[in-house]
């Protein structure tokens, strides 16, 4: 399609990342051409952040056009990304957006960068009120009023703020199966299945497991569904922990709600642990019915890579 324009659209995680690809066509229309993923982002100014987010752009670019059979010289008119970390007017954005100008090989004009929530709620609500809500490897919640508005809730890294999502959940495990061991708590079959899911005999082995450099949120995220199925067998203890993460979950969606004047919002859900995690699900319904009994489930038109290639067109109509 030479008269067309290649577009790229990101939705970039800190598990992976996901690159689609789009022709935007001499009406100004998108016609998918394809999809790939590669590896995840960690926030820039960490350890090695700078060189993870070309990776992950760079890698799952390369994917996506594998998978379309496209000669690697084919040039991109434009890019959207959404990542994991970027927070909009920050020097954090300027450098990101600088970052990925340089290994997608385009004009800063030519890419839009913001968070995937960003990203996302682009891609849920076409236009119109709504709330999206993101429970994957971190979590965050954003809003938006008929008048355009937005607000937002939780996203402040994993150390800071993680409840409500998998990491959270699989550090909360965790931290049950050392108190365990130490006999704070009678020990479970949770412990020793946390334990060998990472090859680990002792606490001490533990401690310096989640504190190598290459264990981070994603390496307690891994561990959420073991969590949560034994909290579906009846563990108390980790039943608890499924609880917390729905109570903040609830809690973001209502305070979003109150701020914004969304009396019976319409709520999105997304991400890895949103979708996977059932018992989570049904915990997160219960809170939501006590805590903001007018929110209701809708199902987004379409994701962040669809937010993502939706702003990518807008740079490239505009140069």
């Amino acid at each position: 399609m030479p008269e067309s324009q290649l577009l790229a659209g990101f939705d970039a995680g800190q598990t992976h990342t996901s690159c689609r690809l789009a022709w935007l066509d001499e009406r100004g229309e998108l016609i998918p051409c394809s999809e790939d993923q590669g590896p995840g982002v960690s926030h820039l100014g960490a350890p090695g952040g700078e060189a993870r987010f070309q990776a992950a752009l760079c890698g799952s670019l390369q994917a996506a056009r594998d998978r379309a059979g496209l000669p690697a010289q084919t040039p991109l008119s434009a890019a959207g990304i959404g990542a994991s970390g970027i927070e909009a007017g920050s020097a954090v954005q300027a450098r990101g957006l600088a970052l990925a100008a340089h290994c997608l090989e385009l004009p800063e004009e030519r890419v839009w960068l913001s968070g995937d929530e960003v990203a996302a709620l682009e891609g849920a609500f076409v236009s119109g009120p709504g709330i999206l809500l993101i429970s994957g490897t971190g979590c965050i919640a954003l809003g938006r009023d008929a008048q355009g508005q937005t607000h937002r809730c939780s996203g402040w890294g994993w150390l800071l703020d993680g409840a409500g999502s998998a990491m959270d959940i699989g550090r909360d495990g965790l931290m049950l199966s050392v108190q365990m061991a130490d006999r704070r708590l009678p020990e479970s079959a949770l412990k020793d299945a946390l334990w060998q899911a990472l090859s680990v005999g002792s606490a001490q082995e533990l401690k310096a497991k989640v504190v190598s450099a290459d264990f981070g949120p994603a390496g307690f995220a891994r561990l959420a569904p073991l969590v949560e199925a034994h909290a579906a067998a009846g563990d108390q203890e980790a039943l608890q922990v499924i609880q917390r993460s729905a109570a903040a979950l609830a809690a973001m969606v209502s305070t979003i709600g109150r701020e914004l004047q969304l009396h019976a919002p319409a709520v999105c859900g997304a991400g890895g642990a949103f979708t996977h995690l059932q018992l989570l699900r049904q915990e997160l319904n219960a809170a939501l019915a006590q805590h903001c009994p007018g929110a209701h489930w809708q199902s987004g038109a379409g994701d962040a890579c669809d937010g993502s290639l939706k702003k990518a067109a807008q740079a490239a109509l505009r140069c």
